[in-house]
């Protein structure tokens, strides 16, 4: 009994020194899960590779989520402390009747991040080039998925009667798919288009995100309980994230690549350069953090569209621009 008596006082000191360990830790951590690791993101990795968070004393700790659905369960099971995904997200869990369910706090990328690319080069590609053929277009109700659908049935297009829309091959191995042999034309994001296209395998014709709109795309999102105890911590965030951007936005596509190269080792530093050239081009990232009304509109409009809209929801119900207004103001 006193051989219990001491382990069990020893384990409840180590648990304790643990917790005081972490607690500690905590203050000044902060634990992100991100969709997918991807230089859309771009902005978020020079601001790591730049030193913005450590200037604000914050240690990021950052994880892939593989999917929006994982990285909302991340943050409703306390695994995350903010995650980087799209606000269908937070709409699906809000309808859900959810309590402390995760709103958005900072807005990254204002449209699609994918391009259409084609077996063949297109000059002055207009979508009518699309009559008979199959497009692959990744899981249905994803994102990319939905917009694409958005912008094909904009330009008159009707899955099964002009046109093929196939939603068979998850969103991450439509690349192999195409170039194995299935569908015309396929939606890619960044560094993967671009590659195809180095390779004579494919190449881009459109910039989806310029014919869908602008949207709140990729997002950061907390629970109100999070955000409750961490307010100067989420505002540090924000701002550094944003310092990322300006730097992306007047800095060349060289310099962004040379710096985020560490994060995306076995990627070229010439397909780093020409990526991150494509997303400066078509205006991909957000010059403030907010999140306005007519992009989340236009989302709702697009998820509806879908038939993957359950019924409308309100902008303030979803979007805290807090924080995020605070970041703009200075």
């Amino acid at each position: 009994m006193k051989k219990f008596f001491v382990l069990a006082m020893v384990a409840i000191l180590v648990l304790s020194t643990s917790l005081f360990v972490a607690c500690k830790r905590d203050e000044n951590v902060v634990r992100l899960t991100e969709v997918t690791h991807s230089l859309f993101y771009t902005p978020q990795y020079l601001a790591m590779a730049l030193g913005y968070f450590e200037e604000e004393g914050l240690k990021v700790e950052v994880s892939n989520g593989s999917g929006a659905d994982n990285v909302m369960t991340a943050l409703l099971t306390n695994e995350a402390d903010i995650g980087l995904m799209g606000c269908e997200a937070n709409i699906y869990v809000y309808l859900q009747g959810r309590k402390d369910y995760p709103k958005v706090i900072g807005q990254l990328t204002k449209r699609d991040g994918s391009f259409l690319v084609g077996r063949e080069p297109v000059e002055n590609f207009d979508y009518s080039n699309l009559d008979g053929k199959t497009v692959l277009m990744g899981r249905t109700g994803g994102m990319p998925a939905m917009i694409l659908q958005y912008v094909l049935n904009n330009k008159g297009y009707v899955n099964g009667q002009n046109i093929t829309m196939d939603y068979t091959i998850q969103f991450g191995a439509l690349g192999p798919a195409f170039t194995g042999g299935n569908g015309d034309f396929v939606p890619l994001f960044e560094p993967s288009a671009s590659q195809l296209q180095v390779e004579g395998k494919g190449y881009i014709v459109s910039a989806i995100g310029m014919d869908s709109g602008e949207i709140p795309y990729t997002c950061y999102s907390a629970t109100p309980s999070y955000l409750a105890k961490n307010g100067d911590k989420v505002e540090k965030f924000l701002r550094c994230v944003w310092k990322g951007t300006e730097f992306a936005m007047t800095h060349s596509a060289k310099q962004c690549a040379e710096l985020v190269a560490p994060y995306f080792e076995g990627t070229t530093l010439e397909l780093l350069e020409m990526a991150i050239a494509n997303y400066q081009k078509f205006d991909v990232w957000m010059t403030t953090p907010v999140t306005d009304v007519e992009g989340f509109e236009r989302i709702q409009d697009i998820m509806q569209n879908a038939g993957e809209l359950q019924r409308r929801v309100n902008y303030g119900d979803i979007v805290d621009n807090t924080f995020a207004n605070k970041v703009q103001q200075k």
